[in-house]
């Protein structure tokens, strides 16, 4: 399978990682070998048609910063769309930074290389918080796969959970803990009585929530997952502005302190269901599910035949967040090689 890769942050440097670690495991257990044809990052392109070493593309990035310098094979005048119309590829992996103003240009690139029938594996929300229904139409008009497990939840497998292992079942709703950066922070002010202020400081130094931390303190990204949620899962069409959204900025040290002798804890929670698309601090009950500490994640879905089944993992990292992209790289695998036999 030839791979293009628009976007060679934290992201895409962890899925050069994880396919270079797993050639191996790939070949023997699925008959897969995946080969990164191109890489585009705001320096440039490497290009090459017989596939580009991993470990060299990591280096590059590492020692220059400029995955065009990448050695004979570099393009430093080439864009993202030109390396779409340059490469013959099977699937594109868009992982660039996330817009959710307008959602470009991810949005351009997925629907240019759905057109050109190819598949899409993505973790950006910006477009699908915006143009869910619009990417899913185009990907069915085009008969292309488009996976994007990594878009809500990191490497957690919340959405191949929900389509695959509870297929059977009708999901009514889905709530859970959807941001590590908040969940951090709530779980540090309740473990050590300090502010917000503080902890979000301490944070930010540790490099876990971002210099500018607004789309998560102010539950902006945990809207954007619970949109991607409605649409998937629960086949609602709805956009990033159906959500109420309220973040963490104004819980006091002084509230998280009377929750806790009432032996509950207050965490940032997400919900969708068919009356209500929410994020909002909540209170939670200690030694419940979603008593998770650190930058963990957690979502519970509410069914009809299995009652309430709740996942936990890491809601972000470099390769945790690409695990859960290689994994819709082999589901599509598995899905063509069903096709074509």
């Amino acid at each position: 399978m030839k791979i293009v890769i628009l976007g060679f942050g934290a992201v895409g440097q962890g899925i050069a990682r994880v396919i270079s670690m797993k050639k191996d495991h790939l070949k023997n257990k699925y008959e897969l070998k995946p080969q990164i044809v191109a890489v585009c990052d705001r320096s440039g392109a490497a290009i090459c048609e017989s596939g580009l070493d991993e470990e060299l593309l990591l280096q590059t990035k590492n020692d220059t910063g400029k995955i065009a310098l990448y050695p004979d094979y570099g393009y430093p005048n080439m864009d993202s769309l030109q390396v779409l119309d340059e490469i013959e590829y099977d699937c594109l992996v868009e992982v660039t930074p996330t817009d959710i103003n307008d959602g470009q240009p991810a949005h351009k690139h997925i629907l240019k290389a759905m057109e050109d029938g190819k598949d899409v594996v993505t973790s950006n929300k910006g477009p699908l918080a915006l143009s869910f229904q619009d990417l899913a139409d185009c990907a069915r008009k085009n008969n292309v796969e488009f996976k994007f497990e990594a878009s809500v939840g990191g490497a957690m497998p919340i959405l191949n959970l929900a389509h695959e292992t509870l297929a059977g079942c009708s999901i009514e709703s889905v709530y859970g803990i959807l941001n590590g950066t908040t969940n951090y922070i709530l779980s540090r002010m309740a473990n050590e009585g300090s502010s917000y202020e503080q902890t979000l400081k301490e944070a930010q130094e540790m490099g876990i929530a971002e210099t500018d931390p607004y789309q998560d303190v102010e539950g902006i990204d945990a809207a954007c997952k619970i949109v991607i949620l409605a649409n998937s899962v629960l086949n609602m069409p709805v956009t990033l502005k159906d959500v109420k959204v309220e973040g963490i900025s104004k819980i006091t040290s002084e509230s998280i302190s009377l929750a806790k002798k009432e032996g509950l804890l207050i965490k940032l929670i997400g919900e969708a269901s068919s009356d209500n698309l929410e994020v909002s601090p909540r209170l939670v009950r200690q030694g419940s599910p979603f008593a998770v500490e650190g930058t963990l994640n957690v979502a519970t879905f509410k069914t009809d035949l299995a009652d309430d089944i709740t996942v936990v993992g890491k809601g972000a990292g470099s390769v945790e967040t690409a695990s859960a992209i290689l994994s819709d790289i082999v589901s599509i695998w598995k899905m063509r090689n069903k096709k074509n036999n």
